[in-house]
């Protein structure tokens, strides 16, 4: 294995280490030990939350997302990216189709983006540059 592969497969490691204890357990305390202190999440709204700010609303939601299934299909890595596609859904309720980017800095998450569409508004959107929409 060359060092590059292996840096993927470390960023990949970081990545799955954290959210497998998250989606696992909801121990959000160990998802802050994969953070860096300087932590940003950034939302499609270009609203950016601080580590803290982003684990406060990460335990809040956990209350309302017991139970949730998560279908990871694909992983991606790219030096200290790395990408994860994944389904989600809770029982009875809707399917959400979320895309994650981390960026991994001395071997902890520094940055997320996170894009949430809801399936079942998935075609709706196919159309977003026709006028009207």
């Amino acid at each position: 294995m060359t060092s590059t592969s292996s840096s993927y497969a470390d960023s990949k490691a970081i990545v799955q280490q954290a959210l497998t204890a998250l989606i696992a357990t909801g121990d959000v305390d160990a998802l802050a030990r994969s953070l860096r202190d300087d932590f940003v999440h950034h939302r499609p709204d270009a609203r950016n939350s601080t580590k803290t700010e982003w684990l406060d609303s990460v335990r809040a939601a956990l209350v309302h997302l017991a139970g949730m299934q998560v279908d990871i299909q694909l992983v991606l890595a790219d030096r200290d990216h790395v990408m994860m596609h994944s389904r989600r859904w809770l029982a009875g309720g809707p399917e959400i189709a979320v895309v994650d980017i981390w960026r991994i800095r001395d071997g902890l998450i520094a940055e997320a983006w996170e894009i949430i569409e809801p399936v079942a508004e998935a075609t709706g959107h196919l159309t977003w540059w026709a006028p009207g929409h």
